[in-house]
């Protein structure tokens, strides 16, 4: 297979420009798409620290208020995003009870004049409280 290109590529009577210039251009659109679409990629696995932390931070102050609100601030400044966050509960978290929060990011996946993608990331994280109240 690949001696035939070689052989394609060295021959003198030009059959082989426009093969190579077919590959060359498909090469640069794949590289194109990937510019575009692997920072999506970036973005979901920071979406997904995003809630892991969050969660971490209710099962550690046993609440989901303004401990948690703080950490927000703290990841928005850090990660550069700011989802909308949704709790499962509200307030004190008892030992062992189960908490989930739900964390939703639009972004936009657009190829210059070609046209714009909006998708929707979203990202779930629970855990237990690991906090008694009397």
């Amino acid at each position: 297979m690949v001696t035939s290109w070689l052989k394609r590529l060295k021959a003198r009577r030009g059959e082989g420009y426009i093969d190579v210039c077919v590959l060359i251009l498909c090469a640069m659109f794949v590289i194109a798409l990937a510019v575009k679409v692997l920072p999506v990629y970036i973005m979901k696995q920071q979406l997904d620290t995003y809630a892991t932390e969050l969660v971490r931070e209710a099962e550690i102050s046993g609440c989901v208020g303004s401990e948690t609100t703080t950490r927000a601030k703290i990841l928005n400044e850090r990660l550069g995003i700011q989802p909308e966050i949704q709790w499962s509960k509200i307030g004190h978290i008892q030992l062992n009870e189960e908490v989930t929060v739900t964390v939703t990011l639009n972004t936009d996946i657009g190829f210059g004049g070609l046209g714009s993608f909006p998708i929707e990331l979203n990202a779930q994280a629970s855990g237990k409280s690991e906090v008694y109240f009397k």
